[in-house]
């Protein structure tokens, strides 16, 4: 996917308050950044932060962090921010393999992927976050009894993450290949803004919940 770069973007997200830095020694001190001992949620991929956003105001009881490769993308996120301030809600622009150097072990209670890149190229198959890969560096961060969410639209990369679940040690625990109108798992569903564009156009939306 081609990114359009936004001047000044680099700059804006190294200075922002609201963005903890890629390389800051973070590992094991984020109750600490937050100043409470409140649950850590994080969603990998978290683009413009419309999902994430809406959760931490949902739910102030427990901290939230974004995970973006891309400050062009991270940057609308920062912005909004800065209009809507939340105390429980901090952004990393970094890449997602290098989850195990930013959180300690067990220090995540919750991951969501939501409508991650499918990398649709066989080659390509190990960059797919709920790759086997992933799965493996997800172990690393999630307490034992936490869990990880995803969905997608792109029914190939779900079937594609539920084939991965058994050679990488997880077991579903809910699915759904229709979210919208699957009563139980669409409760209390919160949207992004892919989420919205796609099921608007009546495509279904797959969802996981998945533990170890």
């Amino acid at each position: 996917m081609r990114l359009r770069n936004i001047p000044g973007a680099d700059e804006i997200i190294a200075a922002s308050p609201y963005v903890i830095p890629e390389h800051a020694d973070q590992k094991g001190r984020w109750r600490e950044t937050f100043g409470n001992d409140q649950p850590i949620h994080i969603e990998i991929g978290m683009g413009k932060g419309k999902f994430l956003m809406t959760m931490a105001a949902q739910h102030p009881e427990i901290n939230y962090i974004g995970i973006e490769r891309y400050t062009s993308v991270l940057l609308r996120a920062v912005q909004k921010m800065e209009e809507n301030p939340l105390r429980n809600l901090l952004f990393i622009c970094m890449d997602a393999a290098d989850l195990p150097e930013m959180f300690d072990r067990g220090e995540v209670d919750r991951i969501y992927l939501n409508f991650s890149d499918p990398w649709p190229k066989d080659r390509h198959a190990r960059r797919r976050l709920p790759s086997r890969e992933f799965l493996a560096r997800y172990d690393q961060i999630l307490r034992k009894d936490g869990w990880l969410e995803f969905k997608t639209d792109n029914r190939g990369l779900f079937d594609f993450a539920l084939e991965e679940l058994e050679p990488a040690g997880w077991k579903a625990q809910q699915v759904t290949y229709d979210l919208h109108n699957d009563p139980e798992m669409s409760a209390g569903n919160v949207m992004t803004e892919y989420e919205e564009k796609f099921s608007s156009k009546g495509n279904p939306i797959c969802k996981y919940i998945i533990y170890r």
